[in-house]
């Protein structure tokens, strides 16, 4: 069958490629994000491989039928970007990796909790610079410490084992709790109230779009720190800008950012910058950023690659993969 994959950079190829030998798919690999103006991309090819910043509104898909495309591969967990609507009034089929490996986020999760937290960002380009100066450098203990954790699917509860495995005192927030998370569950308030750390793991729905606000944000104490490894929707970034300047908020740490479709996966040190709100982030000596690379671990490559090959190839037979939406 023949596929477009959009979005891709050299360690999907590889993976993908690699996956592709006992399916035998053949493979369009696009760079480019799949958009309305991109789409066109896409005529000749009976399905598209999408990853997360890629749009299938309804304009889109709308397209991608009249192409004679009849199959979307999402190689990621959300599908936030996607019409879910219009996609069956249009009679396509989507399925997407739901699962690829809860341990590469979790474990970003908590690399990121350590180096804003002890300030090891900042600690190592002092060093660069040969300043061995600690000031400004102090961090607290995470033994004892109350962290929450917003969101207990498998991600959620991977960072809730490793947050434990550290003697903190885990609380969670979750709509549906689990009972095989050892945590102790409370409502979003009394997270927001007690947690030193908040760390986010829940997908972006209209329920939980800028979850994390203002009125959210005065609840947290002072210096708390925030983390979110999901959907930068759930953090409305104007709010966390204003809440840092006034010093209500500790630090924040940050693996997605809610514009970050012009920004992330590509190479923009040769442009200007022209998000202001990203722009000021950056200006915040308590604020980490990286460009969506939670997810990026050879075991997490190489599921996404074999759950992607699995959709495609029982698309192609008939069959459901049990993994559509």
């Amino acid at each position: 069958m023949k596929v477009a994959v959009f979005s891709s950079k050299s360690y999907d190829q590889e993976f993908l490629s690699k996956s592709n030998e006992s399916h035998r798919h053949e493979f369009t690999f696009l760079e480019t994000r799949l958009n309305r103006q991109t789409v066109p991309l896409a005529q000749g090819h009976k399905a598209v491989c999408c990853f997360v910043n890629d749009e299938l509104n309804a304009e889109v898909l709308q397209k991608l039928s009249d192409y004679g495309c009849e199959m979307i591969a999402l190689r990621c967990a959300g599908f936030n970007n996607l019409d879910l609507v219009r996609l069956k009034e249009l009679g396509l089929t989507a399925a997407r990796v739901p699962a690829y490996s809860p341990y590469s986020v979790a474990e970003h999760a908590l690399g990121l909790i350590l180096t804003l937290n002890r300030c090891i960002h900042r600690a190592y380009n002092r060093v660069r610079e040969l300043n061995f100066s600690l000031v400004g450098l102090t961090g607290f203990d995470l033994q004892g410490a109350t962290v929450g954790v917003v969101g207990t699917g498998k991600i959620g509860q991977v960072m809730v084992r490793n947050l434990s495995g550290l003697g903190c005192h885990v609380l969670a927030y979750d709509p549906h709790p689990s009972p095989n998370c050892q945590a102790t569950y409370v409502e979003l308030p009394e997270l927001l109230a007690k947690s030193r750390v908040v760390s986010l793991h829940c997908p972006l729905t209209p329920q939980t779009h800028h979850l994390i606000n203002d009125q959210a944000l005065r609840r947290m104490r002072p210096d708390a720190l925030l983390i979110n490894t999901s959907r930068g929707g759930l953090v409305d970034t104007v709010a966390v800008v204003e809440a840092l300047k006034q010093e209500r908020l500790g630090g924040l740490a940050i693996d997605v950012y809610e514009e970050e479709e012009e920004l992330f996966f590509e190479d923009q040190s040769g442009h200007v910058l022209q998000d202001d709100v990203f722009a000021r982030l950056l200006t915040f000596p308590n604020v980490l950023v990286t460009g969506h690379q939670a997810f990026l671990t050879q075991e997490a490559l190489s599921n996404i690659a074999d759950i992607t090959m699995e959709n495609l190839t029982a698309f192609e037979r008939g069959e459901p993969s049990g993994r559509e939406l």
